[in-house]
């Protein structure tokens, strides 16, 4: 007889009725980034429910972990589709950002109407100090978890030299990683010092591999994709603000390897410095919404849409077409998700299995590393010195503070705050929350 507790066993699978209920509960729940949305997702359909096997669960997560766009919500999307196909992944997906994207709305509206009045300002003071300690306490995690040998060090040092100081594309750098890996999975794989395969049994798929379904799925997907975007192009030109968001992001949704933190370093300088869709402290800000709802943190794009659209919003009125400029970016932020997931799902084994790509992948993530800390200097700067210049000697680019800008209750605060979380390992809402209160403290008293 076989033991309920185990978690190799696995129920009958539910009715779509009743998946519907637990994947709008994940939804409303799923606060706390990627890892507590992993954890949350496994406690409930593995270890509640039983709708998957532990296998299948790591098999997943695995899977999209390889795949460019949040994890998390990848995953929603695949462990509805191993349920109940395209309908129990497209649900799944939908109902895990939903909650998420109605709440940034808001938050978005609530910023820009009334960000200028001084408590407001205040209490968003306080959550930029807090994401530069998050960003920091992320980047440790990340680095203790994703680097296992001196060459994956170096990858991630060589990439924050190539951003940092040379401001290289992050697609250019993710790619050089990717091939400085398929090299050392060739001729070196020991060097990466990870396991470049899995030796785990296959997991059951919801349908079997298929040529003709692959095609049908891609077509339509980018159907799906890119017609808005067309759209949007015929009925108001190439270079309208809503345009010029559905193509960039359309381009962070193939890149987007390694999670949010990982893209948020090139989004930001490029919303911030090559668009001017918005301010340093305002990104920040965007950053520390994102942080306290629920659904991934990549919704932080929501923001930067909305925001800029508002603010050059011919020939619409400003709150509708930061309405429609947030819904822009999160179309083409998390369609391409979806048919990342329709499309590869079948062959989720064949593709774990071969090396290459997985030695791609291990030195990819090594590069993410090097990212996070370009994002966390960038963040930091900005946090803590009114005015920063940027000045060029040649290929080389350099973030210069002016030192007598510097604002010491911001470098207080977030030292608290990473005190905080590193010793006394309080929680990102409790976080957020507390340097809310203080910047409301400092700023107003």
């Amino acid at each position: 007889m076989t033991d309920s507790s185990d978690s190799s066993f696995k129920a009958p699978s539910p009715s779509f009725a009743e998946a519907l209920k637990v994947w709008l509960k994940i939804g409303l729940l799923s606060f706390g980034g990627p890892a507590g949305q992993i954890a949350l997702m496994h406690r409930i359909l593995v270890d509640e429910k039983k709708w998957l096997t532990e296998p299948q669960f790591l098999h997943a997560l695995n899977f999209c972990m390889l795949l460019p766009g949040p994890e998390a919500q990848q995953l929603a999307t695949y462990s509805g589709w191993l349920l109940h196909g395209l309908r129990g992944g497209l649900v799944a997906g939908l109902l895990f950002i939903l909650p998420g994207v109605a709440v940034m709305l808001g938050l978005s509206y609530v910023y820009v109407s009334f960000a200028h009045i001084g408590f407001v300002a205040a209490i968003f003071f306080g959550i930029q100090c807090a994401v530069f300690a998050v960003v920091v306490e992320a980047l440790l995690r990340i680095a203790k978890r994703m680097l296992k040998s001196q060459i994956m060090y170096a990858i991630s040092a060589v990439a924050f030299i190539a951003l940092f100081f040379f401001d290289l594309p992050f697609p250019i750098v993710i790619l050089s990683a990717g091939l400085i890996g398929l090299w050392l999975g060739r001729y070196a794989p020991h060097l990466l010092g990870a396991r470049v395969a899995s030796d785990e049994p296959e997991a059951a798929a919801a349908s079997k591999p298929s040529l003709m379904r692959a095609c049908i799925t891609i077509v339509s997907g980018l159907a799906v994709w890119w017609g808005p975007v067309l759209a949007l192009v015929l009925a108001l030109g190439p270079d309208h603000v809503l345009v010029r968001e559905a193509l960039f992001f359309s381009k962070m949704a193939v890149v987007t390897f390694g999670g949010a933190y990982a893209v948020l370093a090139y989004v930001a300088q490029e919303a911030v410095t090559n668009f001017g869709w918005l301010a340093p402290h305002e990104m920040l800000a965007g950053l520390g919404l994102a942080e306290t709802t629920p659904g991934p943190l990549i919704l932080v794009l929501q923001f930067i849409g909305y925001v800029a659209a508002y603010r050059d919003a011919a020939p619409f009125d400003p709150a509708v077409a930061g309405v429609v400029g947030a819904l822009v970016t999160t179309w083409v932020t998390f369609v391409p998700c979806f048919l990342w997931i329709f499309v590869a799902a079948p062959y989720v084994e064949a593709v774990r299995q071969v090396k290459s790509l997985n030695a791609a992948l291990t030195a990819i993530t090594a590069a993410v590393v090097g990212v996070i800390l370009n994002l966390a200097v960038w963040f930091g700067l900005h946090v803590f010195f009114g005015t920063v210049q940027e000045i060029h000697a040649g290929p080389m680019r350099l973030w210069w503070p002016d030192p007598a800008s510097i604002d010491l209750w911001a470098l207080a605060l977030a030292g608290a705050a990473l005190i905080a979380m590193l010793r006394f390992h309080a929680g990102m809402i409790v976080t957020l929350g507390g340097c809310a209160a203080l910047g409301l403290a400092i700023r107003l008293l």
